[in-house]
């Protein structure tokens, strides 16, 4: 007995060692703290020394490990978490006023009246127009407890009338799943921007949907999908993997394996899939993808994913602020690690895109580099790359020609959106009651929407070829005008029909 004693003593002695020293570290920069806020000949905010200090360690980690300063967590949670408390209105400051550009269906604002048009020029007795008021401001004006009554002043233009309306705030859903529509008779499409809290209720919400319009095969699209959560992109996986396949495995600090198979509660086992990617999909978007891919379960489409492969867990610091830390390194079904590698630092990291559109992978499958050291076989033994990102199935190059990439970029942003909405604002009675088809018909053949989008933008000081993409623009413009006049749906209709990957899909 005394000898194991003796023993054990020694055995332990390297962690007790371990523990004064990291003991040690903690209590020099605690005392460096305090000698800055006591001695330091100027005032100093020591919060923001603290912020500092915990970035850098971070930095010196991996470029996923961050922190979360308490003045962001509040929009992080909110974005994660799947809604937010209300009012219910897209809006944006045009000239020096608040222009609602669609009141959110179902939600309060909708309910009190609001219409497309209308400027919101009080909230109560706070007036919203003429003092150039930042974004964030605007939301804490419209923003407040559930249940809480708002008074509302309203100019609205097409009827040359202020009015007041009363509403009361609500949950304001933030929608993860854009869309789900048929893109052809047998075909259904689902659009998911990202993996949080709600996004499986959204995704089986919008499976039924498309199932019962006669889906026998589902695109699913992760393009521009960043991650979240990866236990949504498991469930997600679980309705269209068969029983007891892997899903994902992971593995912690520790070496210690976790393995996540499919159970038998999938609800499309058996129709065709095809996931769409791009260099914007990560994360939870690649757990997803490499499930589909190893398992021979569908298609991956696109072009080669982002390649994140560490699994974040966020962590409260006390004051309300959180470091996302990494705490270990997912892997697919068939053993790939798909994380690229970060030893150049974070700038170099997240600016990759930059080194594949310079060596041509974004518009050739053949310039894309993989690893002949990290082959591993899908479950029917088709030959696939770990190292770097998901590489697809079936490729597709980016839209246009090479050196193009801004218009589509522009075509896809929210200048289209204000555009349309100026438009509308001098035109929307011409609009009101129009088809889909009588929107098209009217902004394809009338060049003057054309031209007055080539006004708007020189206005905006970019300076981009546009002529040459006339009829793209068109189809772009024709998509927003339905958007704004009709709904979300038909709007991807029309842009499905369009769309490059969609479209090779279709041809499979």
């Amino acid at each position: 007995m005394a000898v194991g004693l003796l023993l054990g003593s020694f055995l332990n002695f390297p962690d007790e060692q371990r523990g004064m020293l990291l003991s040690s570290k903690k209590t020099k920069l605690n005392k460096l703290m305090d000698f800055i806020e006591s001695e330091y000949v100027e005032d100093v905010d020591a919060d923001s020394i603290v912020d500092l200090t915990v970035n850098s360690i971070l930095e010196k980690l991996d470029p996923h490990s961050v922190y979360i300063d308490k003045n962001e967590m509040e929009a992080v949670t909110q974005s994660m978490k799947g809604d937010f408390v209300g009012i219910g209105v897209n809006f944006y400051m045009y000239k020096d006023s608040v222009a609602v550009i669609k009141p959110i269906a179902g939600g309060p604002s909708e309910k009190a009246g609001i219409k497309s048009g209308d400027r919101i020029l009080y909230a109560d007795n706070s007036q919203l127009f003429g003092r150039e008021l930042p974004t964030d401001s605007l939301f804490t004006q419209l923003k407040g407890e559930r249940g809480s009554e708002l008074t509302l002043t309203v100019f609205r233009k097409s009827e040359d009338r202020e009015f007041k309306v009363n509403l009361v705030r609500d949950i304001i859903p933030i929608k993860s799943v854009d869309v789900g529509v048929m893109a052809d008779d047998e075909v259904g499409y689902i659009k998911i921007n990202r993996f949080a809290e709600t996004t499986y209720d959204e995704f089986r919400e919008a499976l039924l949907y498309i199932k019962k319009e006669g889906a026998k095969t589902l695109i699913l699209d992760l393009r521009d999908n960043g991650g979240g959560y990866l236990e949504k992109a498991v469930d997600i996986a679980d309705d269209l993997l068969k029983d007891d396949l892997v899903i994902v495995k992971t593995k912690n600090k520790k070496n210690r394996e976790n393995i996540t198979y499919a159970t038998n509660d999938g609800i499309f086992e058996d129709g065709k899939v095809y996931v769409l990617i791009n260099e914007n999909s990560a994360s939870a978007s690649e757990i997803l993808a490499g499930a589909i891919q190893d398992n021979d379960r569908g298609t991956i489409v696109g072009r080669r994913s982002f390649g994140k492969g560490l699994v974040q867990r966020e962590m409260p610091l006390g004051d309300g602020s959180a470091v996302r830390l990494t705490v270990a390194r997912y892997y697919t079904p068939s053993g790939r690690s798909i994380q690229r590698s970060y030893a150049d630092g974070g700038d170099a990291y997240f600016n990759d895109f930059q080194k594949r559109y310079e060596n041509g992978e974004l518009y050739a499958a053949d310039s894309i580099k993989v690893a002949d050291t990290l082959k591993y076989k899908t479950l029917r033994g088709r030959t696939v790359y770990g190292g770097g990102g998901i590489i697809p199935d079936v490729f597709v190059p980016m839209e246009g020609e090479h050196g193009d990439e801004a218009i589509t970029m522009v075509m896809k942003s929210g200048l289209v959106s204000y555009f349309v909405f100026e438009q509308l604002d001098v035109e929307r009675k011409v609009f009101e009651g129009f088809t889909a088809q009588e929107i098209s018909d009217k902004i394809t053949t009338d060049d003057s929407y054309y031209v007055a989008f080539e006004k708007y933008i020189a206005k905006s000081g970019l300076i981009l070829p546009l002529k040459k993409h006339k009829q793209k623009i068109k189809y772009y413009l024709t998509a927003e005008f339905t958007r704004q006049m009709l709904d979300e749906k038909t709007y991807y209709q029309i842009l499905l029909k369009e769309d490059n990957m969609v479209k090779t899909v279709l041809k499979q």
